[in-house]
């Protein structure tokens, strides 16, 4: 392909942010009407290029859209690209991951059509892979377009009643049991000061890190947890500190969203 005509493709093509319900690895019971707008769904039902954080993941989630879009493409002609392995276990932001060659690859496959990028559940890019695609994308020259969708971190965040004014996501808390508690006293310290602190874990070691919390923080330090937002069997709940002592313990086989403040 020459030069000119990959900067044709470059100017007709968009990334297309493509958000996905949040119940992928838990219970699929909300209906993807529910939780995506029309327009989203009607982008993705047009959208043949994919570019996922994981393949298996990405082909539930269009078949869904076949099923209350038509799809401009039978499902097996649809082609995807996963995001390379070390980008899920370290991110790829700052350099760690060059996307260039993939989205190039990706616009010559598409042929001046869109390309959708799609994590596996919530905004891709948001606490998940894809920041190096965007990135790439503006580099190239390519127009992003974000559809509005489920965002477990923001909605966790609104549903909490912690401060919506000041707030950071800080992604994992470190697995080592004293790096945990000295993080733990660092995010409570700043939401002291009037910012909210949210951090996510993996179920399996939600656990540890519950105890790990109520362990550390103040008493009157507030606490909050969010799991299968959009679903029946949502959990958003808010205490103080030494209130969930005196409570039952949430329910911590989904993934979570956390947050402390004042």
């Amino acid at each position: 392909m020459t030069s000119i005509n990959l900067l044709i493709q470059v100017q007709t093509s968009k990334l297309l942010l493509i958000p996905a319900p949040l119940d992928f690895g838990c219970e699929e019971t909300a209906l993807i009407t529910d939780v995506l707008p029309l327009a989203a769904l009607q982008a993705a039902a047009q959208t043949t290029h994919w570019i996922c954080e994981n393949a298996k993941s990405c082909r539930a989630f269009i078949k869904r859209v076949g099923e209350v879009q038509a799809l401009a493409l039978p499902l097996q002609q649809h082609t995807l690209t996963e995001l390379p392995r070390e980008v899920h276990k370290k991110g790829d932001h700052g350099g760690v991951f060059d996307a260039k060659p993939m989205l190039q690859a990706a616009l010559k496959a598409a042929q001046g059509t869109n390309i959708a990028l799609v994590s596996e559940a919530g905004m891709p890019a948001v606490a998940d892979p894809g920041s190096s695609i965007v990135r790439a994308a503006h580099a190239l020259g390519i127009s992003v377009q974000p559809f509005a969708g489920p965002s477990s971190i923001l909605m966790a965040l609104a549903a909490s009643g912690l401060g919506g004014q000041n707030f950071a996501f800080v992604g994992y808390l470190p697995i080592d049991a004293a790096a945990r508690t000295q993080r733990i006293r660092e995010l409570e310290a700043l939401a002291r000061k009037g910012q909210t602190q949210l951090f996510i874990e993996v179920p399996h070691r939600n656990a540890a890190l519950w105890q790990a919390l109520l362990a550390t923080l103040k008493g009157d330090t507030l606490l909050s947890i969010a799991s299968g937002i959009t679903l029946p069997a949502a959990q958003l709940q808010t205490a103080t500190a030494a209130d969930w002592k005196h409570r039952a313990a949430p329910a911590l086989g989904l993934p979570c969203v956390l947050g402390i403040g004042a």
